[in-house]
C-alpha cells in the first residue's frame, strides 16, 4: 500500500446520501472524502461534521467551499466543531466558486477574485493554525479568537499558474479539477514550487483531481466523462485553462477526445494502479479522484472504489 494518499469525490443527491456514501468509501477502505458545494446536497461542512461523527478515520475535505458564502471567521468556526470530533482529519478547500453563479447566488461583485482568495486563506490559516487573527485587507476585515489552535489544514482551489503560485506562496495545499495532468505536471507544479521556494519554505501539498474508472469498456468511461463531468469546457475559467493546456476552442467543442484523455485514467485494476502511481512519481502529493461508472452504475463504483482503496 503507498503512503500518498488516494481520495475520491463524494457525489450524492441528497445529504443522506452523502453521509452514506462517505461511510461506505471508509468501509471500502477509501483514505479521503470530497465534498463538492452546490447542488441538492446541502451545506459541505455541515455534512462532514455529521459524516465525522460517524466514521473513524478516513480524512474528509471540500473542494471547494466557496469563499463568497461566508466569512472566513465563520467557516474557522465551522472547521473548528469538525476538528473537535475528528482531530486531524479535515482539509478545508475553499475557491472563488464561477463568477456568474457567485453573482446570482451571493451577490457578490466577484473583483479581483485570486486577491479576494488571497486574504480569505491568510485569515483562515492564521486563525486554525494559531487561533487568533487581526486582519485588515483590501476585501476582508477580521478579528476573532479560537478556544485553541486547530489541527486542520487549509487547501485552495487552483487553475492556471498564479493561483498554484498563491497556494505555494502561502503554504497551503492546492486542489486541481479537471486539469489536465500534464499542464498539472508541466505547468502547475513548477509554478507552485519557485513560489514556495520564494518564500523560503516547503512545497505544499499538491492534490491532483483525475477522472478514475477501472473497467474493460475505455470507450465507455470516455463517454462517461463527457455525461458525468460534462459542462466544465463551457465554463470560461476553465476554457481558459483548457486553452493554456492545448486544447484551445473548448468552449465550442466540449470534450474532444484528446481532452477526455488527457484527464481520465481507465482501464483493469493494473493499468489504472500504474497510472496513479506515475502521477506519485512526477509530484502528485494526493490523488482526488472522480469515480466515472460504466454500465451497473453500483458495480462500477465498487470496482473503482476498491482500486483507489488498494493503491
Amino acid at each position: 500500500m503507498s503512503e500518498k494518499t488516494v481520495g475520491m469525490a463524494i457525489p450524492a443527491p441528497d445529504a443522506r446520501s452523502v453521509i452514506e456514501s462517505v461511510i461506505e468509501a471508509e468501509s471500502a477502505g477509501v483514505k479521503a472524502a470530497w465534498l463538492t458545494s452546490g447542488g441538492d446536497a446541502g451545506d459541505a461542512l455541515t455534512a462532514l461534521a455529521v459524516a465525522a461523527a460517524q466514521t473513524e478515520s478516513i480524512k474528509l475535505g471540500t473542494s471547494i467551499m466557496q469563499t463568497w458564502s461566508r466569512h472566513p471567521i465563520t467557516a474557522a468556526r465551522q472547521a473548528q466543531t469538525i476538528d473537535a470530533i475528528a482531530p486531524g482529519r479535515l482539509r478545508l478547500g475553499v475557491g472563488p466558486g464561477h463568477l456568474q453563479a457567485m453573482q446570482e447566488t451571493f451577490g457578490a461583485g466577484f473583483e479581483a477574485p485570486l486577491g479576494h482568495l488571497t486574504e480569505y486563506v491568510k485569515v483562515l490559516k492564521g486563525l486554525l493554525e494559531t487561533g487568533e487573527i487581526d486582519f485588515q485587507g483590501e476585501q476582508i476585515v477580521a478579528k476573532a479568537e479560537l478556544p485553541a489552535p486547530t489541527q486542520v489544514a487549509v487547501m485552495a482551489s487552483a487553475l492556471r499558474p498564479r493561483s498554484f503560485e498563491m497556494c505555494g506562496a502561502e503554504g497551503i495545499g492546492a486542489i486541481s479539477w479537471v486539469c489536465p495532468h500534464s499542464y498539472v505536471r508541466d505547468t502547475a507544479l513548477p509554478a507552485m514550487q519557485a513560489a514556495a521556494e520564494g518564500a523560503d519554505s516547503d512545497k505544499p501539498p499538491l492534490v491532483v483531481h483525475a477522472a478514475v474508472c477501472v473497467t474493460d469498456d475505455v470507450a465507455g468511461a470516455r463517454q462517461g466523462v463527457r455525461e458525468q463531468l460534462g459542462y466544465f469546457p463551457y465554463i470560461p475559467f476553465y476554457a481558459r485553462m483548457f486553452a493554456a493546456s492545448g486544447f484551445p476552442g473548448s468552449e465550442e467543442s466540449g470534450w474532444t477526445d484528446d481532452m477526455v484523455d488527457s484527464v481520465l485514467i481507465a482501464g483493469d485494476e493494473e493499468t489504472v494502479a500504474l497510472r496513479i502511481r506515475e502521477m506519485y512519481e512526477w509530484g502528485a502529493d494526493e490523488v482526488l479522484g472522480s469515480v466515472i461508472t460504466v454500465g451497473d452504475a453500483d458495480e462500477s463504483r465498487m470496482r473503482t472504489m476498491r482500486l483507489l482503496a488498494a493503491v
